[in-house]
């Protein structure tokens, strides 16, 4: 297994901040949409595999259990290729670079973000439609709503900082992942990272584009109700979701990629 030095990380970070800037418009708009689809199959991947495994195991293997089947997410982004918003934050380093400009790196973003939510709902939709809450005799429907529910009740600064946490790792998850000089060194650079996440609660902005609606949705089947019927459900809702989970989450999953990963690494790599 071969690896890149950290200045040749840092050169072929630029190289694909570079690319990222003059994709095809409707390139970029299928590969956000892709992008939000895989992280939404880690995303529900992770819901059934967990929906009965705290019965057999502990709090701790449990979330380990979670983040290792998470990780198909970014392992699909990067090894497939797709245009994902927080590992994109990570553009920075070409602005910081003078390689990309500031408009073209925050239409990418804007562009990504969107789209990303778009193919997560569009899973959303497909799970809809499957009627994937009925597995296991409607755990799985109570793990829907129950994951839903605890990240709308965070708090605003808790979601915020769980943001930060978490694009820290998945940024730094990118840079090992581009380090690799095979898909097994890529895959294995991506999974540690992404497990660790996952595992210690972090919060996800693209993931939550997924996990929120769906649990949003899946509260609302009249099959469920009689699972969730205990829980108190006031505030998972859309106003809730956007206001006290994406909102504070996207903007610390941008300090946590952009300044904690993408500006420091400049620094030690990229300033000259």
């Amino acid at each position: 297994m071969g690896y890149k030095t950290g200045y040749e990380v840092m050169e072929k970070l630029i190289e694909f901040s570079i690319t990222k800037t003059v994709l095809p418009f409707p390139k970029m708009i299928l590969l956000g949409l892709l992008a939000g689809v895989y992280i939404a199959l880690g995303g529900i991947l992770m819901t059934v595999v967990v929906s009965d495994i705290s019965f057999y195991s502990g709090f701790g293997i449990t979330r380990l259990i979670s983040g290792s089947v998470f990780s198909l997410g970014l392992i699909l982004v990067i090894l497939v290729g797709a245009e994902l918003f927080t590992g994109n934050n990570l553009m920075v380093i070409g602005l910081l670079s003078r390689r990309i400009g500031f408009i073209a790196m925050l239409k990418n973003w804007l562009i990504s973000y969107s789209t990303n939510f778009a193919g997560s709902l569009m899973l959303v939709s497909l799970i809809g439609l499957s009627q994937l809450w009925f597995l296991n005799d409607m755990e799985v429907g109570f793990t829907m709503v129950d994951i839903a529910n605890s990240k709308v009740n965070l708090g605003f600064w808790t979601a915020f900082w769980r943001g930060v946490g978490c694009n820290f790792l998945v940024c730094l998850a990118v840079w090992l992942s581009v380090s690799g000089e095979d898909n097994i060194s890529r895959i294995l650079g991506i999974y540690f990272p992404i497990t660790a996440f996952v595992a210690l609660g972090f919060e996800h902005s693209v993931a939550n584009m997924f996990l929120i609606p769906m649990g949003i949705l899946a509260a609302s089947q009249s099959d469920v109700a009689p699972v969730i019927s205990h829980l108190d459900l006031s505030h998972l809702n859309v106003t809730d979701f956007l206001v006290y989970n994406l909102i504070p989450v996207t903007l610390g999953n941008t300090v946590g990629g952009a300044f904690l990963v993408g500006y420091i690494y400049w620094y030690i790599y990229g300033r000259r």
